[in-house]
């Protein structure tokens, strides 16, 4: 019916041709060709193509013409596009120039802003003049209805994932003691003065410790290394260092047993010529020669060698022997244990009877413990009282907020967080996330534009590039995400496949899962599975049946 429109349009414009040669014609939609159609929204506006072809013996000489393309809306709205002007081929001016005998082809992009209305038809209208007189061009119908599947993520925004800042608890952390006894030259005697060295007393006291602290600390090994420096010749330097060995490893054992820990591991080894720690001594030193001494070190590997062309730097070599090479001749023990926390069971008693004996790590832990929001929301409020200068309470209280629809009250709990630590990188990125749901783009990649590091930005980053149109960018931020935004991002991707999938998976879903079920399932041709869903989600949100009354996508299915 609607082609019989347009042939008898085109029939009365021939007639209209031929009638008058000082006027000019109707034009009808055969005459233009409108790319998407139905049009499609991207980032609240409905961009659209337009090819459009003046007949042969229409445009007159002296004839300008200004096509204007407009967006009429079902409730009365109008949105107008730019405006793109033609001229005769006897006009002097600088637009494009249409010849009257053989016509003449056109492109024009034109835009419209969105009115969150999806009943609206485009038209071209026509501003005419032939010479000096005003000439009508009816306005020609060229497009019909918009598809706004993509404003969609307005919704899906609700139920995106806001960014938690992550708590730091290890129940086991690995940690290393050392102490280091040195050496009179050419000695393996431990003498008392170096064994009562701090690190050495440390040493043994960390063993008692963790004999009277099982639970929380646990030995795994301790390890012996002995050195010898590199002055003299190797075979005396290795004896040395092996006999080094014997006396700490020996000593250990002693403190060991003394500690009661003799299932304890001892790892020992030794290092005949320390030419690693000489290197590294040097390099940190203020000997004069020492790049002198360091490019030696480069060019000969052979010990006997390098010790010769060292001595040969007299001078260097005297402050080698008084600074140096005593550092080297030495032994380290190395305690290797792990602090071990408390349980979660442990947690949780302990913040029920004083959460004020907890760390702030255990305490942000201790959110992740438990399932329900009120319970968790609990937590952080308790956090944020007793670590009030720890942003990250505050941060993931305003990101419960924003799940349950409080975009004010998670502002504000942002702003104390901010407060506690400007830079905190989650902060950040829900600002972003609470511009995006105020429609405020560009707000909203300022913020995100801080956020990084942030836990959970690929998540933020796929919802904001979502809402700018970059809706490839945003299928690989979600790459590993399942939610609704996810799953819009995919179907407007045409990834249809994936994005049945997502919508399977998405944790806790809602009206807008099941109503992109329904789009998903139109697109599929699985109209019988569209109702359903679309049925689903009317169930949950009524809203959507007024909405899907006008949804394009839903043609068929909401009838």
């Amino acid at each position: 019916m609607q082609k019989n429109h347009f042939i008898l349009l085109s029939a009365a414009s021939v007639l209209l041709l031929t009638s008058c040669s000082g006027k000019l014609g109707a034009l009808s939609a055969d005459n233009f060709t409108v790319t998407p159609n139905p049009l499609e929204t991207q980032v609240g506006k409905v961009p659209a193509t337009v090819n459009g072809t003046f007949p042969e013996k229409y445009m007159k000489k002296k004839a300008v013409v200004t096509v204007t393309p407009e967006l009429r809306y079902a409730d009365g709205q109008v949105a107008r596009g730019q405006g793109t002007t033609f001229q005769g081929e006897k006009v002097q001016g600088n637009d494009q120039t249409i010849l009257y005998q053989v016509g003449g082809r056109y492109t024009m992009k034109t835009s419209f802003d969105y009115l969150n209305c999806n009943k609206a038809d485009m038209y071209l209208t026509f501003d005419a003049k032939v010479g000096k007189k005003q000439v009508e061009v009816p306005a020609v119908k060229v497009a019909e209805g918009i598809i706004a599947t993509s404003e969609l993520y307005k919704n899906t925004l609700k139920s995106a994932q806001a960014a938690v800042a992550p708590d730091a608890f290890q129940r086991i952390n690995a940690q290393k003691q050392e102490a280091n006894i040195k050496f009179l030259i050419q000695q393996a005697t431990l003498r008392q003065s170096e064994l009562k060295n701090n690190s050495v007393q440390e040493f043994v006291k960390l063993l008692e410790q963790i004999n009277n602290d099982r639970e929380g600390l646990n030995l795994k090994d301790v390890e012996v290394s002995a050195y010898a420096s590199p002055d003299g010749g190797y075979d005396l330097n290795d004896k040395l260092a092996a006999q080094r060995q014997q006396a700490t490893e020996k000593y250990v054992q002693q403190q060991l047993k003394k500690a009661k820990l003799t299932d304890a591991s001892v790892d020992a080894k030794y290092t005949a010529e320390d030419w690693d720690g000489f290197q590294e001594l040097v390099k940190a030193s203020n000997i004069q020669d020492k790049d002198v001494i360091l490019r030696v070190l480069s060019m000969y590997k052979d010990p006997q060698e390098r010790e010769q062309q060292i001595k040969n730097i007299s001078s260097a070599f005297r402050e080698l022997a008084d600074g140096i090479l005593p550092q080297l001749r030495r032994s380290r023990m190395i305690i290797n244990y792990e602090t071990v926390g408390r349980s979660d069971e442990q947690i949780q008693q302990q913040l029920k009877a004083d959460p004020k004996q907890l760390s702030v790590e255990e305490m942000l832990y201790a959110a992740t413990l438990v399932d329900s929001k009120n319970a968790k929301e609990d937590i952080y409020k308790a956090t944020s009282e007793v670590y009030p200068n720890d942003a990250r309470a505050y941060n993931n209280i305003a990101s419960m907020e924003y799940a349950a629809g409080n975009l004010d009250a998670a502002q504000k709990y942002i702003e104390q967080a901010q407060k506690a630590n400007g830079s905190l990188p989650e902060a950040a990125a829900n600002l972003g996330l609470i511009a995006l749901c105020k429609g405020d783009i560009q707000r909203a990649e300022n913020y995100i534009a801080k956020a990084t590091g942030a836990n959970g930005l690929a998540e933020v980053l796929g919802n904001l590039n979502l809402a700018k149109g970059n809706y490839a960018q945003a299928e690989q931020d979600f790459k590993d995400v399942y939610s609704n935004s996810a799953a819009l991002a995919q179907i407007l991707n045409k990834n249809y496949a994936s994005a049945a999938v997502t919508l399977k998976y998405v944790k806790n879903p809602d009206a807008t899962t099941d109503y992109l079920k329904s789009i998903l399932a139109a697109r599929m041709g699985n109209t019988s599975e569209a109702a359903e869903a679309l049925r689903a989600a009317i169930a949950k949100d009524a809203s959507y049946a007024k909405y899907a009354a006008n949804d394009l996508e839903l043609l068929k299915v909401a009838k």
